[in-house]
């Protein structure tokens, strides 16, 4: 009680926000959950990417007395966040495996004198005996534990390491603790909050619409050509394309570079000064395209990537969340595409069977494929299926993904669906969707004729509709559950939900694949990020100063200020340092740092 009358009183987080971080204003419910940690509560946070969820606990560390903690899952995210607030003039460090001895004194030497203000910090690191030595006697302000969605095994992204934190409430009695994360489906939402011990947390939550990023799922032709038109439409921008296996990552990299297109690879199986470098290339340039397994991204900061596109089917629709919402940080347009085929869900379904996962855990992850495969095969709103997942209702009619822009007819598909069935069940359940699709077209293949599937009272039947219609008729059916891919051939079998289909006692309503050549309508994402012609070209050279400051000091370019910033100076065009120092995202050390430059610039442009 006596130590409690000698605590330094919190900064006002509103004063921290505009004179650190250059804002004006919170947005959404940042403020109610700044002020609820600065105060001493607990919180969850459950906030789309981009909707600022790091604010939400450094500027609660900044405000009270002592040393945030964050936890975070992977050095190079914490190298990138600890430098974006040096550059803000926030004393801010990290204890890992990658810093030198003298970077690790310092910090150690800062934490012990009270000047440290954030350390970031490893899970397995936070949970060492040799740190709770080290934190002895040090003002602890808060313990922030980000990308809290690794701490569940219902989560896409689940790291043992992080149960290790089930402890920190005993630990640090005391210290507010704040869970965060962008991807959380309810079952996950309940299991962070029982593991880290926070049932008496406050939950901050809000939609986790990401309106800004158009959504678009084709089916795979020719997964090359299709890449190619989409990346034609991002001439300029900076990307991620996402590939199942590092084979294709280096193929897919190497065949982009041949067609002109900027790209390199990462993936695990790299040796890390190549990983690493090619991630630091695509952080610091300004268009490049990263072809990389799912081994990329957790955390990226990179505002200004434009497009994420997808070459397989990823693990569930949290996966595809959390990888297509690396898109579009600033709030600018961004696009996710995704190309995809019956392949793709054999090998999911194997990789799921021959994973070492308890079986409860299994069946969970069967149920989270499902449902991607619904969002993939909707004749809905793609937005609308991917919220509904979050628990959050949505009306449809986003108009900016592929189903509503260009929406498709559904039509009555029960007797395809017996037809499809039939062949499946007459054939003994264990062959894959090519063979199936040659007897329902009466195709005398080896296969067929080997195994007498011509004699088949299906044979045939299905010679009213060509071998893409059956390929999508057989790829819904599969999203509704009623045909299953199963083993490791990519065998088809029934499940119990076929049952009612061939009673008639279900209806069947399928959607009708777009025709292969049909247009499009999408606007190039240059137009519509571009400003007017005279603000553009200001933009344009406030990007090239930018990238020489970033350059000389060997840091991203969005680190001296994000894309969004320099739009607002092309804009505007403060011929003052007082002028400058209004636009949002320019705070009182980044103004006195760079303020000469930029504003150079601005004058040789002249007044809006």
């Amino acid at each position: 009680m006596l130590e409690s009358l000698f605590d330094t009183p919190p900064r006002d987080p509103a004063d921290i926000l505009h004179t650190v971080f250059g804002h004006r204003a919170f947005r959404g419910q940042q403020e109610d959950v700044v002020r609820h940690v600065t105060g001493g509560g607990d919180a969850v946070v459950l906030f789309p990417t981009g909707a600022g969820k790091s604010m939400c606990y450094q500027v609660p560390a900044i405000a009270r007395d002592g040393v945030g903690i964050v936890v975070s899952p992977l050095i190079a995210l914490m190298r990138d966040q600890v430098e974006a607030l040096r550059q803000a003039g926030v004393n801010a460090a990290t204890l890992n495996s990658s810093i030198s001895s003298e970077e690790s004194a310092k910090t150690f030497r800062d934490l012990k004198n009270g000047k440290l203000q954030l350390l970031y910090v490893a899970p397995e690191r936070l949970v060492l005996p040799g740190f709770k030595a080290m934190m002895q006697g040090v003002k602890i302000a808060l313990i922030a534990i980000d990308e809290a969605h690794c701490v569940s095994q219902w989560g896409h992204d689940f790291r043992p390491e992080y149960r290790q934190l089930e402890g920190l409430a005993g630990d640090y009695p005391g210290v507010p603790r704040i869970a965060l994360t962008a991807t959380a489906d309810p079952t996950t939402r309940a299991d962070i909050i029982e593991r880290l011990g926070l049932d008496t947390a406050r939950v901050f939550t809000t939609s986790f619409d990401r309106p800004n990023i158009s959504y678009s799922i084709v089916e795979r032709d020719n997964a090359r050509q299709q890449l190619k038109a989409f990346l034609a439409r991002h001439k300029g921008n900076s990307g991620i394309v996402y590939c199942l296996s590092r084979k294709k990552v280096e193929d897919v990299a190497e065949w982009l570079n041949k067609e002109g297109i900027r790209a390199l690879p990462y993936h695990a199986g790299m040796p890390s000064h190549e990983r690493s470098a090619n991630q630091d290339a695509f952080l610091k340039e300004e268009s490049l395209c990263l072809v990389a397994t799912v081994a990329f991204g957790m955390g990226i900061d990179k505002p200004d990537v434009r497009y994420v596109a997808h070459m397989d089917l990823p693990s569930s629709i949290e996966a595809y969340y959390q990888e297509t919402g690396r898109a579009g940080r600033d709030g600018l347009p961004a696009e996710a595409w995704m190309c995809y085929g019956m392949t793709d869900v054999a090998q999911r379904r194997r990789m799921i069977d021959e994973g070492n996962a308890p079986d409860d855990v299994k069946r969970v992850e069967r149920s989270k494929l499902n449902a991607l495969l619904g969002v993939c095969e909707t004749a809905e709103c793609r937005r609308k299926a991917i919220l509904a997942h979050f628990g959050e209702a949505h009306p449809g009619n986003c108009g900016s993904c592929d189903s509503c822009l260009s929406p498709v007819d559904t039509w009555d598909g029960s007797d395809a669906a017996i037809k499809a069935m039939a062949a499946i069940f007459r054939t003994g359940q264990r062959f894959g969707v090519t063979h199936i699709i040659d007897v329902l077209l009466g195709k005398e293949t080896d296969k067929v004729t080997q195994f007498g599937h011509q004699e088949q009272p299906v044979f045939g039947q299905g010679k009213d509709m060509d071998q893409r219609s059956w390929n999508s008729v057989i790829r819904q059916l599969t999203a509704m559950g009623l045909i299953v891919v199963d083993n490791a051939f990519g065998a088809l079998h029934l499940s119990e939900e076929a049952r009612p289909v061939f009673k008639g006692e279900r209806k069947v309503t399928l959607r009708r694949d777009r025709p292969r050549k049909a247009a499009e309508t999408r606007r190039s994402l240059q137009n519509a990020v571009a400003l007017p012609p005279a603000a553009q070209s200001l933009f344009e050279a406030l990007r090239t100063e930018r990238a020489a400051l970033a350059k000389a000091q060997g840091v991203p370019p969005y680190v001296v200020f994000h894309d969004t910033t320099l739009r607002a100076m092309a804009t505007d065009r403060p011929q003052t340092m007082a002028e400058l120092g209004t636009i949002s995202g320019v705070g009182e050390s980044k103004l006195k740092r760079y303020g000469t430059e930029f504003l150079a610039v601005l004058k040789a442009a002249g007044p809006a």
